[in-house]
């Protein structure tokens, strides 16, 4: 499959992001937005969640930390005020664990489940890192990475989610809004406040995939990841211009206008958005 470009320019090459195939399984359904309840592992024990906190202001930092104190099923881990501190903390975290040998299935005990990092630090920033932290990541599958700010727009949020982010969350967000998004995160499932995608209105109303074809279907996937339509004709083996034929039959179907429009759908259908505010 060849390398393509997310919504607003970002290279997924550039982030290292694995692209899904029409094929590929749908995304873990996410949780309900109410704090969870504490997850026992298997000897019935009640299994703490860890939480790395990445944040520009210490006193913000603080305050998570006092937050997760109250909460025996969430234990703060550590700080960090740089992308690089936290990148360079999983990075040896994960690699120390690979040169002791330890397996795979006792690692999640060992390694942090969580990271919450400050939207502060930039969007191309975060999202270049996320790009060089993802390795480390997928061959743990740890931490979830959660994206939070105090204002997030719908298209910030998406290419948070499509570089890799597991959660988007405003800081305005209520104690329990934050503590069901940590707690969702870290069972490695996907996070989103309804709220960040309130201009949606009712645009996913009417969205019938079933009365598209199957080469349609296939535009539709790789537009929803962020290909661009010389991308897809070439991924496909079709002319550009025949992608525009598809993409304007895809319109007129779903009644969603635009690329956006699809991109933000398709994270909706697949249970990454959605958790009421």
């Amino acid at each position: 499959m060849t390398n393509s470009n997310p919504i607003n320019e970002v290279s997924r090459a550039a982030l290292g992001i694995p692209l899904r195939s029409p094929s590929s399984p749908p995304l873990p359904s996410p949780l309900d937005s109410v704090p969870t309840a504490s997850v026992a592992d298997s000897t019935g024990k009640e299994k703490v969640r860890t939480v790395i906190i990445c944040d520009t202001q210490p006193v913000t930092a603080a305050g998570i930390r006092t937050l997760l104190d109250g909460n025996p099923d969430l234990r703060f881990l550590k700080t960090t005020d740089s992308l690089q501190g936290a990148l360079d903390l999983i990075e040896a975290q994960v690699e120390t664990l690979i040169e002791a040998q330890i397996e795979p299935d006792q690692r999640d005990s060992l390694l942090p489940d969580v990271m919450l990092v400050d939207k502060a630090f930039g969007i191309q920033a975060i999202l270049e890192w996320l790009a060089r932290v993802r390795p480390a990541i997928d061959k743990t599958g740890h931490p979830g990475v959660v994206i939070w700010g105090i204002s997030i727009s719908e298209a910030e949020a998406l290419r948070f989610l499509q570089a890799g982010a597991r959660g988007i969350l405003r800081k305005t967000a209520s104690v329990a809004v934050v503590l069901a998004c940590l707690r969702t995160v870290a069972a490695g499932r996907s996070w989103m406040e309804d709220t960040v995608f309130r201009e949606m209105g009712g645009r996913s109303d009417r969205y019938p995939r079933s009365e598209l074809t199957a080469r349609e279907q296939q535009v539709l996937e790789l537009v929803e990841q962020g290909f661009k339509n010389k991308e897809i004709a070439q991924d496909l083996g079709i002319r550009p211009g025949t992608v525009k034929i598809h993409l304007k039959h895809i319109f007129e179907k779903t009644g969603v206008r635009g690329r956006y429009g699809l991109a933000l759908n398709g994270l909706r259908e697949r249970g990454v958005v959605a958790h009421p505010a």
